[in-house]
């Protein structure tokens, strides 16, 4: 039986600009609810928590809620205008949160409250943000990206705190596997409307489908130029989702191959034949090492990066990832080692801070010089036909960079940067402000990417979907090069020293030795098994998911029985969540095997 809710808004409406943002919402939010807020930026996620959270008016709407009931918003860019450090944000304000209560859950974080409020970096002003939200015993968390900024420490940190909170949360997110862990009901907001599901975020890809489907059939009793102006977003979010299932089982081929270049685990070494013209050498790291005063922070690492690969970076705040990968692209030398590029190598990089746009420029103004064609990577395109592709209606061609959200400025920056021909891409921390539709295009433009990429990132999901080879630092010195996402990386990581749950190492993970070179792995009884069977438990994962998804395509499915529609939906959340977990199972054991050899 379902609880009476706690905080809801009836007939909800918002005006920006000239026109409504959105209207007639009703939303209600239960004692325990777990809810995940999807839309694409710009569609007013943010100013529905705000309208929740009490901090701004609507226009139209009631908003009610149970007497007594404490809602805390954790914005994307906490206020701390008038704070010497971090404490006074903190304990500032008639609501602060108790002192003992914020510092324990700051010690936890990793956060020194001393600090700077003008010096603290995003990731130190984020985590004071979390520490005062949690701190003030919320019955209704609202958080706004709250693994914006932070180390996969931290995250997995916020996600068991969150596992054990007795409140109810929304919770805006671009991490799906935050929001996969950790939401039980999704809330979408899409195209003005706004859309309840009773399951968690493993089953929207399928709940959408089964939506966009319905309004694809509807759409067939519509004239033509209704179909093409109206309907080209859908039908472009469910192909790319096609094609992105089609690059992940490439991309599993992909690693095997890869895992077979990789020496023994933990040797730190691709080695491969030069001969192979696809396989041309771009990077060639030997031995190098650099140190900053006493503190290492690559240590003596081998790497071969080849044309084509693409290579994620990961590792806490602090462990040197934007080294490596300035040691990588030449920007910086090492202290010991050689490193060679290969030549003509034409570069784009997309950084943390995302290029500048001046606000009174237009977007036909940065894509094609003001006018209405566009070179992308040697080839003319019509601008609108080449904005459709980044996810831009045709009518906002001439609209000011400074009118565009910041997600809409990150996709638009993207599709400038991608128009440049180039042959190896950087991305540094490439998600933040990005929404799950972006990122699916991102992830789009990388399988079809024909140079090389390196990423840096803290999104595991995205690592899992998109890169061969991951570099894993622990902070001293230790670069692991393992064949396959992040999951694979950090399996290797639990192997060789199980992490202490609970709190987080300020800066940096605790070191952990790696094997001996050439060491062989034994395959147990149970790893052979898995091994040799694994790919016919994958097959029947498939065969299962599309044999639910075609039931879905039931039009009527969900009037005439919602349960079934959402035992569906769940079943399809968890079939595909089990199917990725016995792929880089298997991903794993292959490199095992590889290693016996």
């Amino acid at each position: 039986m379902a609880l009476a809710p706690i905080l809801a808004y009836e007939n909800l409406g918002v005006i920006q600009g000239s026109g409504w943002l959105f209207r007639n919402l009703d939303i209600h939010i239960g004692p325990r609810d777990r809810l995940a807020l999807i839309g694409r930026n710009g569609a007013g996620k943010t100013t529905l928590m705000k309208l929740l959270g009490n901090k701004i008016d609507s226009d139209e709407g009631r908003r009610t809620i149970v007497p007594g009931t404490r809602v805390i918003l954790l914005e994307q860019e906490p206020a701390m205008t008038g704070c010497t450090t971090l404490a006074d944000y903190v304990l500032g304000g008639d609501d602060a949160p108790r002192q003992h209560e914020a510092e324990a859950i700051a010690d936890q974080l990793g956060i020194d409250l001393t600090r700077e409020a003008a010096k603290a970096s995003g990731g130190e002003r984020r985590r004071a943000a979390i520490v005062r939200a949690f701190a003030q015993n919320p019955d209704v968390l609202l958080l706004d990206e709250p693994t914006n900024h932070l180390d996969i420490g931290a995250i997995e940190w916020i996600e068991e705190w969150l596992q054990r909170f007795r409140g109810a949360f929304v919770v805006i997110s671009h991490d799906r596997t935050f929001l996969t862990k950790l939401t039980k009901q999704t809330l979408w907001m899409d195209r003005g409307n706004l859309r309840r599901a009773e399951i968690g975020f493993g089953g929207f890809d399928a709940w959408t489908e089964a939506v966009y489907a319905d309004e694809a059939r509807n759409a067939e009793k519509l004239d033509a130029k209704l179909k093409l102006e109206e309907h080209w977003l859908l039908r472009g979010v469910t192909g790319r989702r096609k094609r992105n299932q089609g690059r992940l089982t490439k991309l599993v081929e992909m690693r095997a191959e890869r895992a077979s270049m990789v020496g023994p685990a933990g040797a730190a070494n691709l080695s491969i034949g030069t001969g192979d013209a696809k396989s041309k050498v771009v990077i060639d790291a030997k031995h190098i090492t650099k140190a900053f005063g006493d503190r290492t922070i690559i240590d003596d690492l081998t790497l071969r990066v080849t044309r084509k690969d693409r290579i994620g970076i990961v590792g806490a705040n602090g462990a040197g990832k934007s080294t490596l990968l300035k040691l990588l692209t030449g920007e910086l030398a090492p202290d010991h080692g050689t490193i060679k590029m290969a030549q003509g190598l034409e570069r784009i990089v997309i950084d943390q801070q995302r290029s500048k746009m001046e606000p009174d420029k237009t977007i036909r103004d940065v894509l094609a010089d003001g006018g209405d064609w566009v070179e992308v990577q040697g080839s003319r395109k019509h601008v609108v036909g080449y904005l459709k592709d980044f996810l831009f209606e045709p009518g906002v061609l001439d609209a000011k960079i400074g009118t565009l959200s910041g997600g809409e400025r990150s996709r638009l920056l993207l599709a400038r940067e991608f128009a440049k021909p180039s042959n190896l891409l950087i991305l540094d921390e490439p998600t933040n402000d990005l929404d799950l539709e972006t990122l699916d295009l991102l992830q789009d433009v990388i399988g079809d990417y024909e140079g090389t990429v390196l990423i840096v990132s803290h999104d595991r999901d995205f690592l899992d979907r998109t890169v061969t080879i991951t570099l894993g630092l622990d902070g001293s010195g230790t670069v692991d090069v393992v064949a396959g996402g992040y999951e694979d990386w950090e399996r290797r990581r639990k192997a060789k020293a199980p992490t202490k749950r609970g709190a987080i190492a300020r800066n940096a993970v605790s070191a952990t030795a790696a094997p001996a070179p050439g060491a062989k792995v034994k395959l147990t009884y149970k790893d052979q098994r898995d091994y040799e069977q694994l790919p016919k438990r994958i097959e029947a994962l498939d065969a299962a998911i599309a044999r639910d998804q075609t039931l879905l395509e039931d039009p009527d499915l969900y009037t005439r029985d919602p349960d079934a529609f959402e035992r569906l939906m769940e079943a399809i959340g968890q079939a595909q969540e089990d199917k990725t977990a016995a792929e880089l199972r298997w991903l794993e054991l292959a490199e095992m095997v590889e290693g016996q050899g």
